[in-house]
C-alpha cells in the first residue's frame, strides 16, 4: 500500500512521535523512509551577527542535520530502509516539492512543531500540507500518541 513514506522532523515532541510511527508504518509495509528537515531561516534571512558567530542558515542546517540523522538512526535500527536530507526554505512549501519529488505515498508529520504562538491547533505547515498536498497525509499529536502507549 505504501512504497514511499515521507516523515519530515523538526526535533519536537509531534515530530518525534510522528517519526516513531512513520517508522512502524515503513516496517510493516516494507516500504522506504523518506526522513526530511526543513531549515528554514525565516524572515532574518541569512543576518550576519556581529563576532565569530555562524550564519544562522549554517546553525540551522546543523541542527536539521542532527534531527534527520537521530531520526535515521532509529529507522536503521528498526531494519528500515531509510533516506535522510535537509533543505532549506519555506517549510510547507519544501515538504511538498520534496515529497513530490520523491512521488510520496504518505506524510507522515507531527500536529505542531517547534513553531511560535501563531502555530497553535494544527500548525500552520501541517495544515499548509494537508490542504496542499497530493497524497495521504496522517497528522500525529505528541499528546495522543503517548496516552495510546
Amino acid at each position: 500500500m505504501f512504497d514511499r513514506i515521507l516523515v519530515p522532523t523538526d526535533g519536537s515532541e509531534h515530530a518525534e512521535a510522528a517519526a516513531a510511527d512513520a517508522i512502524d508504518l515503513a516496517a510493516n509495509h516494507g516500504a522506504t523512509l523518506h526522513v526530511l528537515s526543513v531549515a528554514d531561516p525565516g524572515p532574518l534571512g541569512d543576518l550576519k551577527l556581529p563576532g565569530d558567530a555562524v550564519r544562522p542558515s549554517e546553525a540551522l542546517t546543523e541542527r536539521a542535520d542532527e534531527f534527520v540523522a537521530a531520526v535515521v538512526d532509529r529507522a536503521e535500527a528498526a531494519g528500515v530502509d531509510v533516506e535522510g536530507t535537509v533543505r532549506s526554505g519555506p517549510p510547507g512549501d519544501v515538504i511538498l516539492e520534496y515529497a513530490r519529488e520523491i512521488d510520496a505515498d504518505l506524510i507522515v508529520m507531527g500536529s505542531r512543531g517547534r513553531g511560535g504562538l501563531h502555530r497553535m491547533a494544527v500548525g500552520s505547515v501541517a495544515d499548509h500540507v494537508i490542504r496542499v498536498g497530493e497524497c495521504r497525509v496522517l497528522v500525529v499529536d505528541a499528546d495522543v500518541a503517548a496516552a495510546g502507549d
